[in-house]
């Protein structure tokens, strides 16, 4: 990704707040306040997505990430934005407050957690 795709980036979550980003999987994660709210790939930007926000990015023309791995095709959870959120800090507040509601609602990953001597 080039150092200017990831200045723009920051200045498009400006209104938002501070984002960081973290190289990840031939891409990077999108961070607000450690929590992952997007995926940057191939300098495209997809936001998180829940059953409660699916249906927003659709209505609006998004479409989720997807890949190939081991001869299927995997569909994540992080949808792209209409053209227009692209623009501006102010288009991508509502965006960024969607991907971040859907983020904190993602259940924790629980830890299986083992005793020794019990069965």
């Amino acid at each position: 990704m080039s150092d200017a795709f990831i200045e723009y980036l920051h200045d498009l979550f400006a209104d938002f707040g501070p984002v960081s980003l973290r190289a990840m999987f031939g891409g990077h994660g999108v961070y607000h306040q450690g929590v992952i709210i997007g995926i940057v790939i191939d300098d495209g930007l997809y936001l998180k997505t829940d059953a409660a926000t699916r249906a927003i990015f659709e209505r609006a023309g998004g479409a989720p990430f997807s890949y190939s791995h081991k001869g299927r095709q995997l569909t994540m959870s992080y949808w792209s934005l209409p053209g227009e959120a692209m623009d501006s800090p102010q288009a991508m507040l509502p965006w960024a407050r969607l991907a971040f509601d859907a983020a904190l609602r993602k259940p924790a990953a629980r830890r299986r957690s083992r005793k020794k001597g019990k069965a």
